[in-house]
């Protein structure tokens, strides 16, 4: 996933600050209520092997994801973000349990 949009092409929910907005707007249209949502969030981590800032998806999605959250007012509840080894996650969507395991 990329962090940003840039305004060309379609808005598509590979870019996070869309997909973040389409999954509020989703979750608020089957009726859930935004003073009640809380995130959780996992990923970021530095996959590529260059030392450019410019190429560290992975931290700049975190950051987004942090930033945009707090201006929705939802609160974090839990994270798991950075380093270098991607996630496996598994989410109950009964019980908001999220196992992760790296890899």
């Amino acid at each position: 996933m990329l962090p940003y949009w840039n305004g060309r092409g379609l808005a598509s929910p590979k870019y996070g600050n869309i997909a973040i907005e389409l999954l509020i707007n989703k979750m608020i249209a089957h009726r859930s209520q935004r003073n009640t949502m809380v995130a959780k969030i996992f990923g970021g981590a530095r996959m590529l092997k260059e030392h450019s800032d410019m190429f560290d998806i992975g931290n700049r999605n975190i950051a987004l994801a942090f930033d945009m959250l707090h201006k929705e007012k939802i609160k974090i509840v839990a994270h798991s973000t950075g380093g270098t080894k991607g996630r496996k996650l598994f989410f109950d969507t009964q019980t908001g349990v999220v196992l992760q395991r790296l890899i």
